[in-house]
């Protein structure tokens, strides 16, 4: 396998992936503002830095979360991409997601990085979080109780990038894998929650016997 080559490729790519500073192929920003207690049950979709832990993967299209939008707001285009700027470990916060969405408020404590047409969004995550500047993020996390990362010490990162046909593949295959997990992940939880009523149903306990007065029907 050649240096700047994968180990697979998708059918009709052979060209080594070319090795490029990030600096100058994308623009950096900051979220602004927002915190748990500014979510709302409807409004503007709003992207907490805390919620890139639990609720998504590689790509956003859609957020949890709902805010009022203010005039100080920053606001996504749909083609950027961010890191969290805080978190407990390195680990944590060298990792990327992709927004995909426009209008989706972008919380304080995130790093955004908005590539140029040569960069597909989807591909920047799956390398920040799987590639080779995994690693590099990680090391230049610091920080003891909570550590941090900032767009600087992204703006260092020398990346591989195979040619833009290339990455929207890329990116389009990751994110149909993450639809099918998703997907699997909301059946195994209805089967658990039909196994849970069935033993509920099946083998009476206190509150069952409690309510037919301990007697036998």
């Amino acid at each position: 396998m050649a240096k700047n080559k994968p180990g697979i490729r998708f059918h009709g790519f052979n060209d080594e992936w070319e090795q490029i500073n990030i600096t100058g192929n994308v623009s950096f920003s900051k979220g602004r503002g927002y915190s748990k207690s500014s979510v709302l049950p409807h409004g503007t979709p709003l992207l907490l830095y805390g919620s890139l832990y639990t609720d998504y993967k590689t790509n956003i299209n859609s957020t949890n979360s709902f805010a009022n939008i203010q005039d100080w707001s920053v606001v996504s285009s749909g083609h950027e991409v961010v890191v969290p700027a805080s978190g407990e470990t390195a680990e944590d916060i060298a990792r990327a997601t992709a927004i995909l969405a426009p209008g989706i408020i972008l919380g304080g404590d995130l790093n955004i990085i908005t590539p140029n047409e040569n960069i597909n969004p989807s591909f920047l995550a799956l390398e920040f979080t799987h590639g080779r500047s995994h690693n590099k993020l990680v090391n230049k996390a610091q920080g003891i109780s909570v550590v941090h990362l900032h767009n600087d010490d992204i703006a260092e990162l020398d990346i591989l990038l195979p040619e833009i046909k290339e990455q929207e593949k890329i990116g389009k295959f990751f994110e149909q894998f993450d639809e099918l997990i998703n997907a699997k992940e909301q059946e195994l939880e209805k089967l658990r929650q039909l196994k849970l009523a069935l033993l509920d149903g099946m083998f009476p306990g206190d509150n069952q016997e409690k309510s037919n007065g301990g007697v036998n029907r």
